[in-house]
């Protein structure tokens, strides 16, 4: 560790017998460069700064009732896209650089230059953001940061109004597209429809089904219609047990009171009723009246049907007497008649089934074809009726989402700070110009200074002496005064704090050319 720090203190004084270097560096290096920075032009920036609002009232209010688009998303892409060559020459005609321009190249470099010096910067989830410029004209750089902001507003509600319309072309194209679709639809279907009028198949489903549906129809009539034959059977043959039983016996034929009707149990009923009634109450009583009106109404229906009953029976009047006195064989007679009326209404609706089969039968290679081209075209219809009217309900849900975009703007923006002409530079940064042109001055010198010193080395030390040689050093001999070493070393000396004083003033001056311009800007332009 030693040996290095020895190592470090001989380059040091290496460096600073070799000091003329570095005096003829930063003289060579430092005024040009100072000049150079002070004579860059001034810089002026402008800025603003806009909140954008993606907190709209209608966006919960409308939510599943029209399309939904991130706002965010929106903003982020605008700003991404600011700088494209469509905006930056429109930026241009807005602020006028396009005139200045009067070839290509010139051009170019205006849209370049605009593309560099534009800055968009946002401000985390806050969505505020600062748009920026700096140019030689204060003014310029208002307008332009005015012209970016109002371009980037514009696009960003541009882009949803664009989108929206859009959007109705593209469904209003689609619509008429499916109209026409649908209109050739229903011809071809009610040309099907009436060239087969006669002989389509029903709601009811279609042809197998429907002769599989007519045969169970048939086997149940023909089940039905067996059934109430044996019942018929069953009946007759108790008819002649009843009538026989009734022929041997001794009795005369009954009066016209003993027939049974349907009548009879109300009217029992009705006679009961009205004795209770008259134990309580004049014959001028409502009930009274009422029930005696209907009393005389069913014996006038009870007469009747038995009038009815013996017209119908006048060919055999003796028999009729002997029946009518029997109510048994009166009940198993009109269960007779009951039965033979159902069973031929059973064979008329069995032989329309029958005939229904045949002819269903006979068109077994006609009507499925038929049903499968109608089901063809259901289909077809059926599909293009359906996305007819879900473009219908697109283009609604699209005119709402329209009509809310122009009532209110889902994004609003409110400008924070607007763009303002700046009063003061904003650059070059000078001080910190001037600061690096000192350092590379002096880094030069230096450099030179080590580069000689390693060149044409001079020995500072008994150590390096002895390291150089290899020979041992036993003494050191102080040089004398008469030789003038020391004192030509001072003044090399006081040559070195003089230039880098010296230099110091020159930067001081530079330096208080721009700090208080005032006092010496003014005067310097009154002299020059």
């Amino acid at each position: 560790m030693q040996d290095i720090f020895e190592e470090i203190i001989d380059y040091l004084k290496g460096i600073w017998l070799k000091r003329r270097y570095i005096i003829i560096a930063t003289w060579l290096i430092c005024p040009i460069g100072w000049y150079f920075v002070a004579a860059m032009p001034n810089v002026y920036q402008s800025e603003a700064r806009v909140y954008v609002d993606t907190q709209s009232l209608l966006r919960p209010l409308l939510k599943g009732l029209t399309v939904e688009t991130n706002p965010n998303t929106q903003i982020r892409l605008m700003v991404k896209t600011l700088l494209s060559r469509p905006n930056l020459e429109r930026i241009s005609r807005m602020t006028d650089l396009d005139v200045q321009a009067s070839n290509s190249a010139q051009y170019e470099a205006i849209i370049k230059n605009l593309k560099d010096n534009i800055k968009i910067s946002g401000v985390g989830r806050e969505n505020i953001y600062t748009l920026s410029i700096e140019d030689k004209n204060p003014e310029m750089a208002k307008n332009i940061v005015r012209s970016a902001l109002t371009v980037f507003i514009e696009n960003t509600l541009g882009e949803t109004r664009s989108d929206s319309d859009s959007a109705q072309k593209f469904l209003n194209t689609q619509i008429k597209d499916y109209e026409n679709r649908l209109s050739n639809s229903e011809a071809r279907l009610t040309s099907f429809k009436q060239k087969y009028s006669g002989i389509l198949p029903d709601q009811s489903g279609g042809y197998y089904a429907k002769l599989n549906g007519n045969k169970e129809k048939l086997k149940a009539i023909e089940l039905d219609l067996l059934e109430n034959k044996t019942r018929l059977d069953s009946a007759k043959k108790q008819l002649a047990q009843s009538v026989v039983a009734d022929n041997g016996s001794d009795n005369k034929i009954e009066s016209e009171s003993s027939i049974r009707t349907t009548y009879d149990d109300r009217i029992n009923e009705l006679e009961v009723q009205l004795d209770n009634l008259k134990l309580r109450y004049t014959d001028k009583h409502p009930d009274v009246i009422e029930i005696s009106r209907n009393l005389e109404h069913l014996n006038k229906s009870r007469s009747a049907e038995i009038e009815k009953y013996l017209a119908q029976n006048n060919e055999n009047t003796g028999s009729l007497k002997r029946l009518s006195a029997n109510p048994v064989i009166q009940e198993v007679q009109i269960q007779v008649n009951q039965l033979e009326n159902l069973i031929a209404s059973l064979n008329v609706r069995a032989d329309n089934y029958r005939q229904r089969i045949i002819e269903l039968e006979n068109r077994v290679h006609t009507l499925p074809e038929i049903e499968a081209e109608l089901i063809a075209l259901n289909r077809g219809y059926g599909i293009t009726k359906s996305k007819y009217e879900e473009l219908l309900s697109r283009k609604e849900t699209a005119q709402l989402a329209q009509q809310a975009d122009e009532t209110t703007d889902k994004i609003q923006f409110r400008v924070i700070d607007p763009p303002r002409k700046a009063t003061k530079p904003s650059g070059p940064k000078r001080f910190i110009l001037f600061g690096v042109v000192t350092l590379l001055g002096f880094g030069v010198g230096i450099g030179l200074s080590l580069l000689m010193s390693q060149l044409n080395p001079v020995a500072t030390s008994t150590a390096q002496l002895s390291k150089i040689t290899g020979v041992p050093i036993f003494g050191v001999i102080s040089a004398n005064e008469n030789l003038g070493l020391q004192r030509w070393h001072q003044k090399k000396t006081f040559i070195f704090i003089g230039s880098n004083l010296l230099l110091l003033c020159l930067l001081l001056l530079f330096v208080s050319y721009f700090v208080f311009p005032n006092i010496i800007q003014v005067p310097l332009k009154r002299i020059f």
